[in-house]
């Protein structure tokens, strides 16, 4: 691990990063290995995701078209879900920039849910706790990339250190026009696009045809509404 210099006597400190990822849209074939790799790696429970991939099928037969994007926690510089933890359960390591989660600290109140503008939490029923991606650290901590860039079969993501020069993401950075889901937020997210498609880059909708999944979904929230926050005013 890189150090910086310190005065005669002291301890180097170890060099601060800014992990991130970058997600190459012209390799993806919407395989889905990375999903699987993420439920496998963390245990997430059956029909709840980390990370996932969202499809779109565009065109007029015969000239229709396959378009996919891949979704996960943004890890942003500026993360709305830590300014709003009551708890400071969720917070943005220092050392690495990653956004993380103390589960024993988590009292399931769902307010870090509401303000993620990128759907990439949600309400581990097992834990009862919020639940999203944190790349992975306990492998990274180790020197290993995380799961779901090891299991990419078209190698469509790279991870590493942005901040440094010599790695592959900050060279790719370089090189390709990246572009990050809502940058107007200024939230500062830390995974990048190359040639997303921009109908698959907003808010998670559910089809009217899956009523039943729906209401699923509400059921494993438990924020209070809207109506609740208003009581008294």
């Amino acid at each position: 691990m890189s150090t910086t210099s310190t005065p005669e006597g002291q301890q180097p400190r170890p060099k601060k990063k800014r992990l991130a990822m970058l997600v190459d849209q012209r390799r993806c074939a919407g395989c889905h290995s990375c999903s699987i790799a993420c439920k496998s790696e963390n245990n997430v429970p059956l029909g709840f995701w980390r990370s996932w991939v969202k499809g779109l099928q565009k065109g007029t037969y015969p000239d229709v078209g396959n378009f996919f994007l891949r979704r996960l926690c943004n890890h942003c510089d500026e993360p709305p879900c830590v300014q709003v933890c009551p708890v400071q359960a969720t917070v943005r390591r220092e050392e690495d920039g990653v956004v993380v989660m103390y589960y024993g600290k988590c009292i399931g109140c769902g307010m870090c849910i509401g303000a993620c503008p990128y759907d990439a939490r949600f309400i581990h029923p097992v834990r009862h706790t919020a639940d999203k991606c944190d790349f992975c650290s306990a492998r990274v901590e180790q020197g290993l990339q995380p799961a779901c860039v090891e299991a990419c079969i078209s190698r469509a993501l790279v991870f590493g250190d942005m901040d440094d020069p010599s790695s592959e993401i900050s060279k790719r950075l370089a090189s390709a026009g990246a572009v990050v889901i809502k940058p107007e937020l200024g939230t500062k997210p830390k995974v990048f696009y190359i040639q997303p498609d921009y109908a698959l880059m907003g808010r998670i909708q559910y089809s009217e045809d899956f009523t039943e999944g729906i209401l699923e979904y509400h059921q494993h929230i438990p924020s209070p509404s809207e109506s609740y926050w208003k009581r008294g005013k």
